[in-house]
């Protein structure tokens, strides 16, 4: 087969793919799950800012249930336990319980208000910014940046912000 035919069938097959499944029905409501890697980025409070990758490194690792009620909202319920390595030496240095709403949007966009509870003391809110990036028929890879703020244990207010990778099934 020549190149400029291969061509051709593949975006016929890409474009296939696409509008096969803009097309499909949807059942609800649907329970999915899903699992991410999270980087916080930076954290801000009246005291001082915080970098990861400066004197420490934390990794978060959220994973979750998402009940959904129609095609523009549902219920989320994540789990995210947090490894923290400073000098080498790495823990398991606190896990976030982390109900929420989300409200989908057209094109894979998501914000998901979630509330927070954190086994280290701290309270707050979530606001999340979530884009689902590819798509298949079982699984979806999504990009989000989470904008946790937080209060309690002794500490001052702060705000933060990070990135996550992650896939529904």
């Amino acid at each position: 087969m020549t190149k400029n035919k291969l061509f051709v069938l593949g975006v016929f097959a890409f474009c296939n793919t696409v509008f096969s499944q803009e097309n499909a029905v949807v059942n609800y409501p649907q329970v999915k799950g899903y699992f991410a890697v999270l980087h916080p980025i930076v954290t801000v409070n009246r005291d001082e800012t915080l970098y990861n990758f400066s004197d420490s490194y934390t990794v978060g690792f959220p994973t979750g249930i998402n009940v959904l009620k129609n095609d523009r909202f549902g219920y989320s319920f994540e789990v995210v336990p947090f490894i923290k390595t400073v000098d080498g030496k790495d823990k398991v240095a606190n896990v976030l319980f982390h109900p929420g709403l989300l409200f989908r949007y057209k094109h894979g966009f998501t914000f998901v208000s979630r509330l927070a509870f954190e086994t280290g003391g701290r309270y707050g809110f979530t606001a999340v910014f979530n884009k689902v990036i590819v798509k298949s028929k079982d699984v979806s890879y999504f990009v989000a940046t989470p904008l946790p703020v937080r209060f309690g244990n002794e500490h001052p207010p702060s705000i933060g912000v990070g990135i996550q990778f992650g896939a529904t099934f």
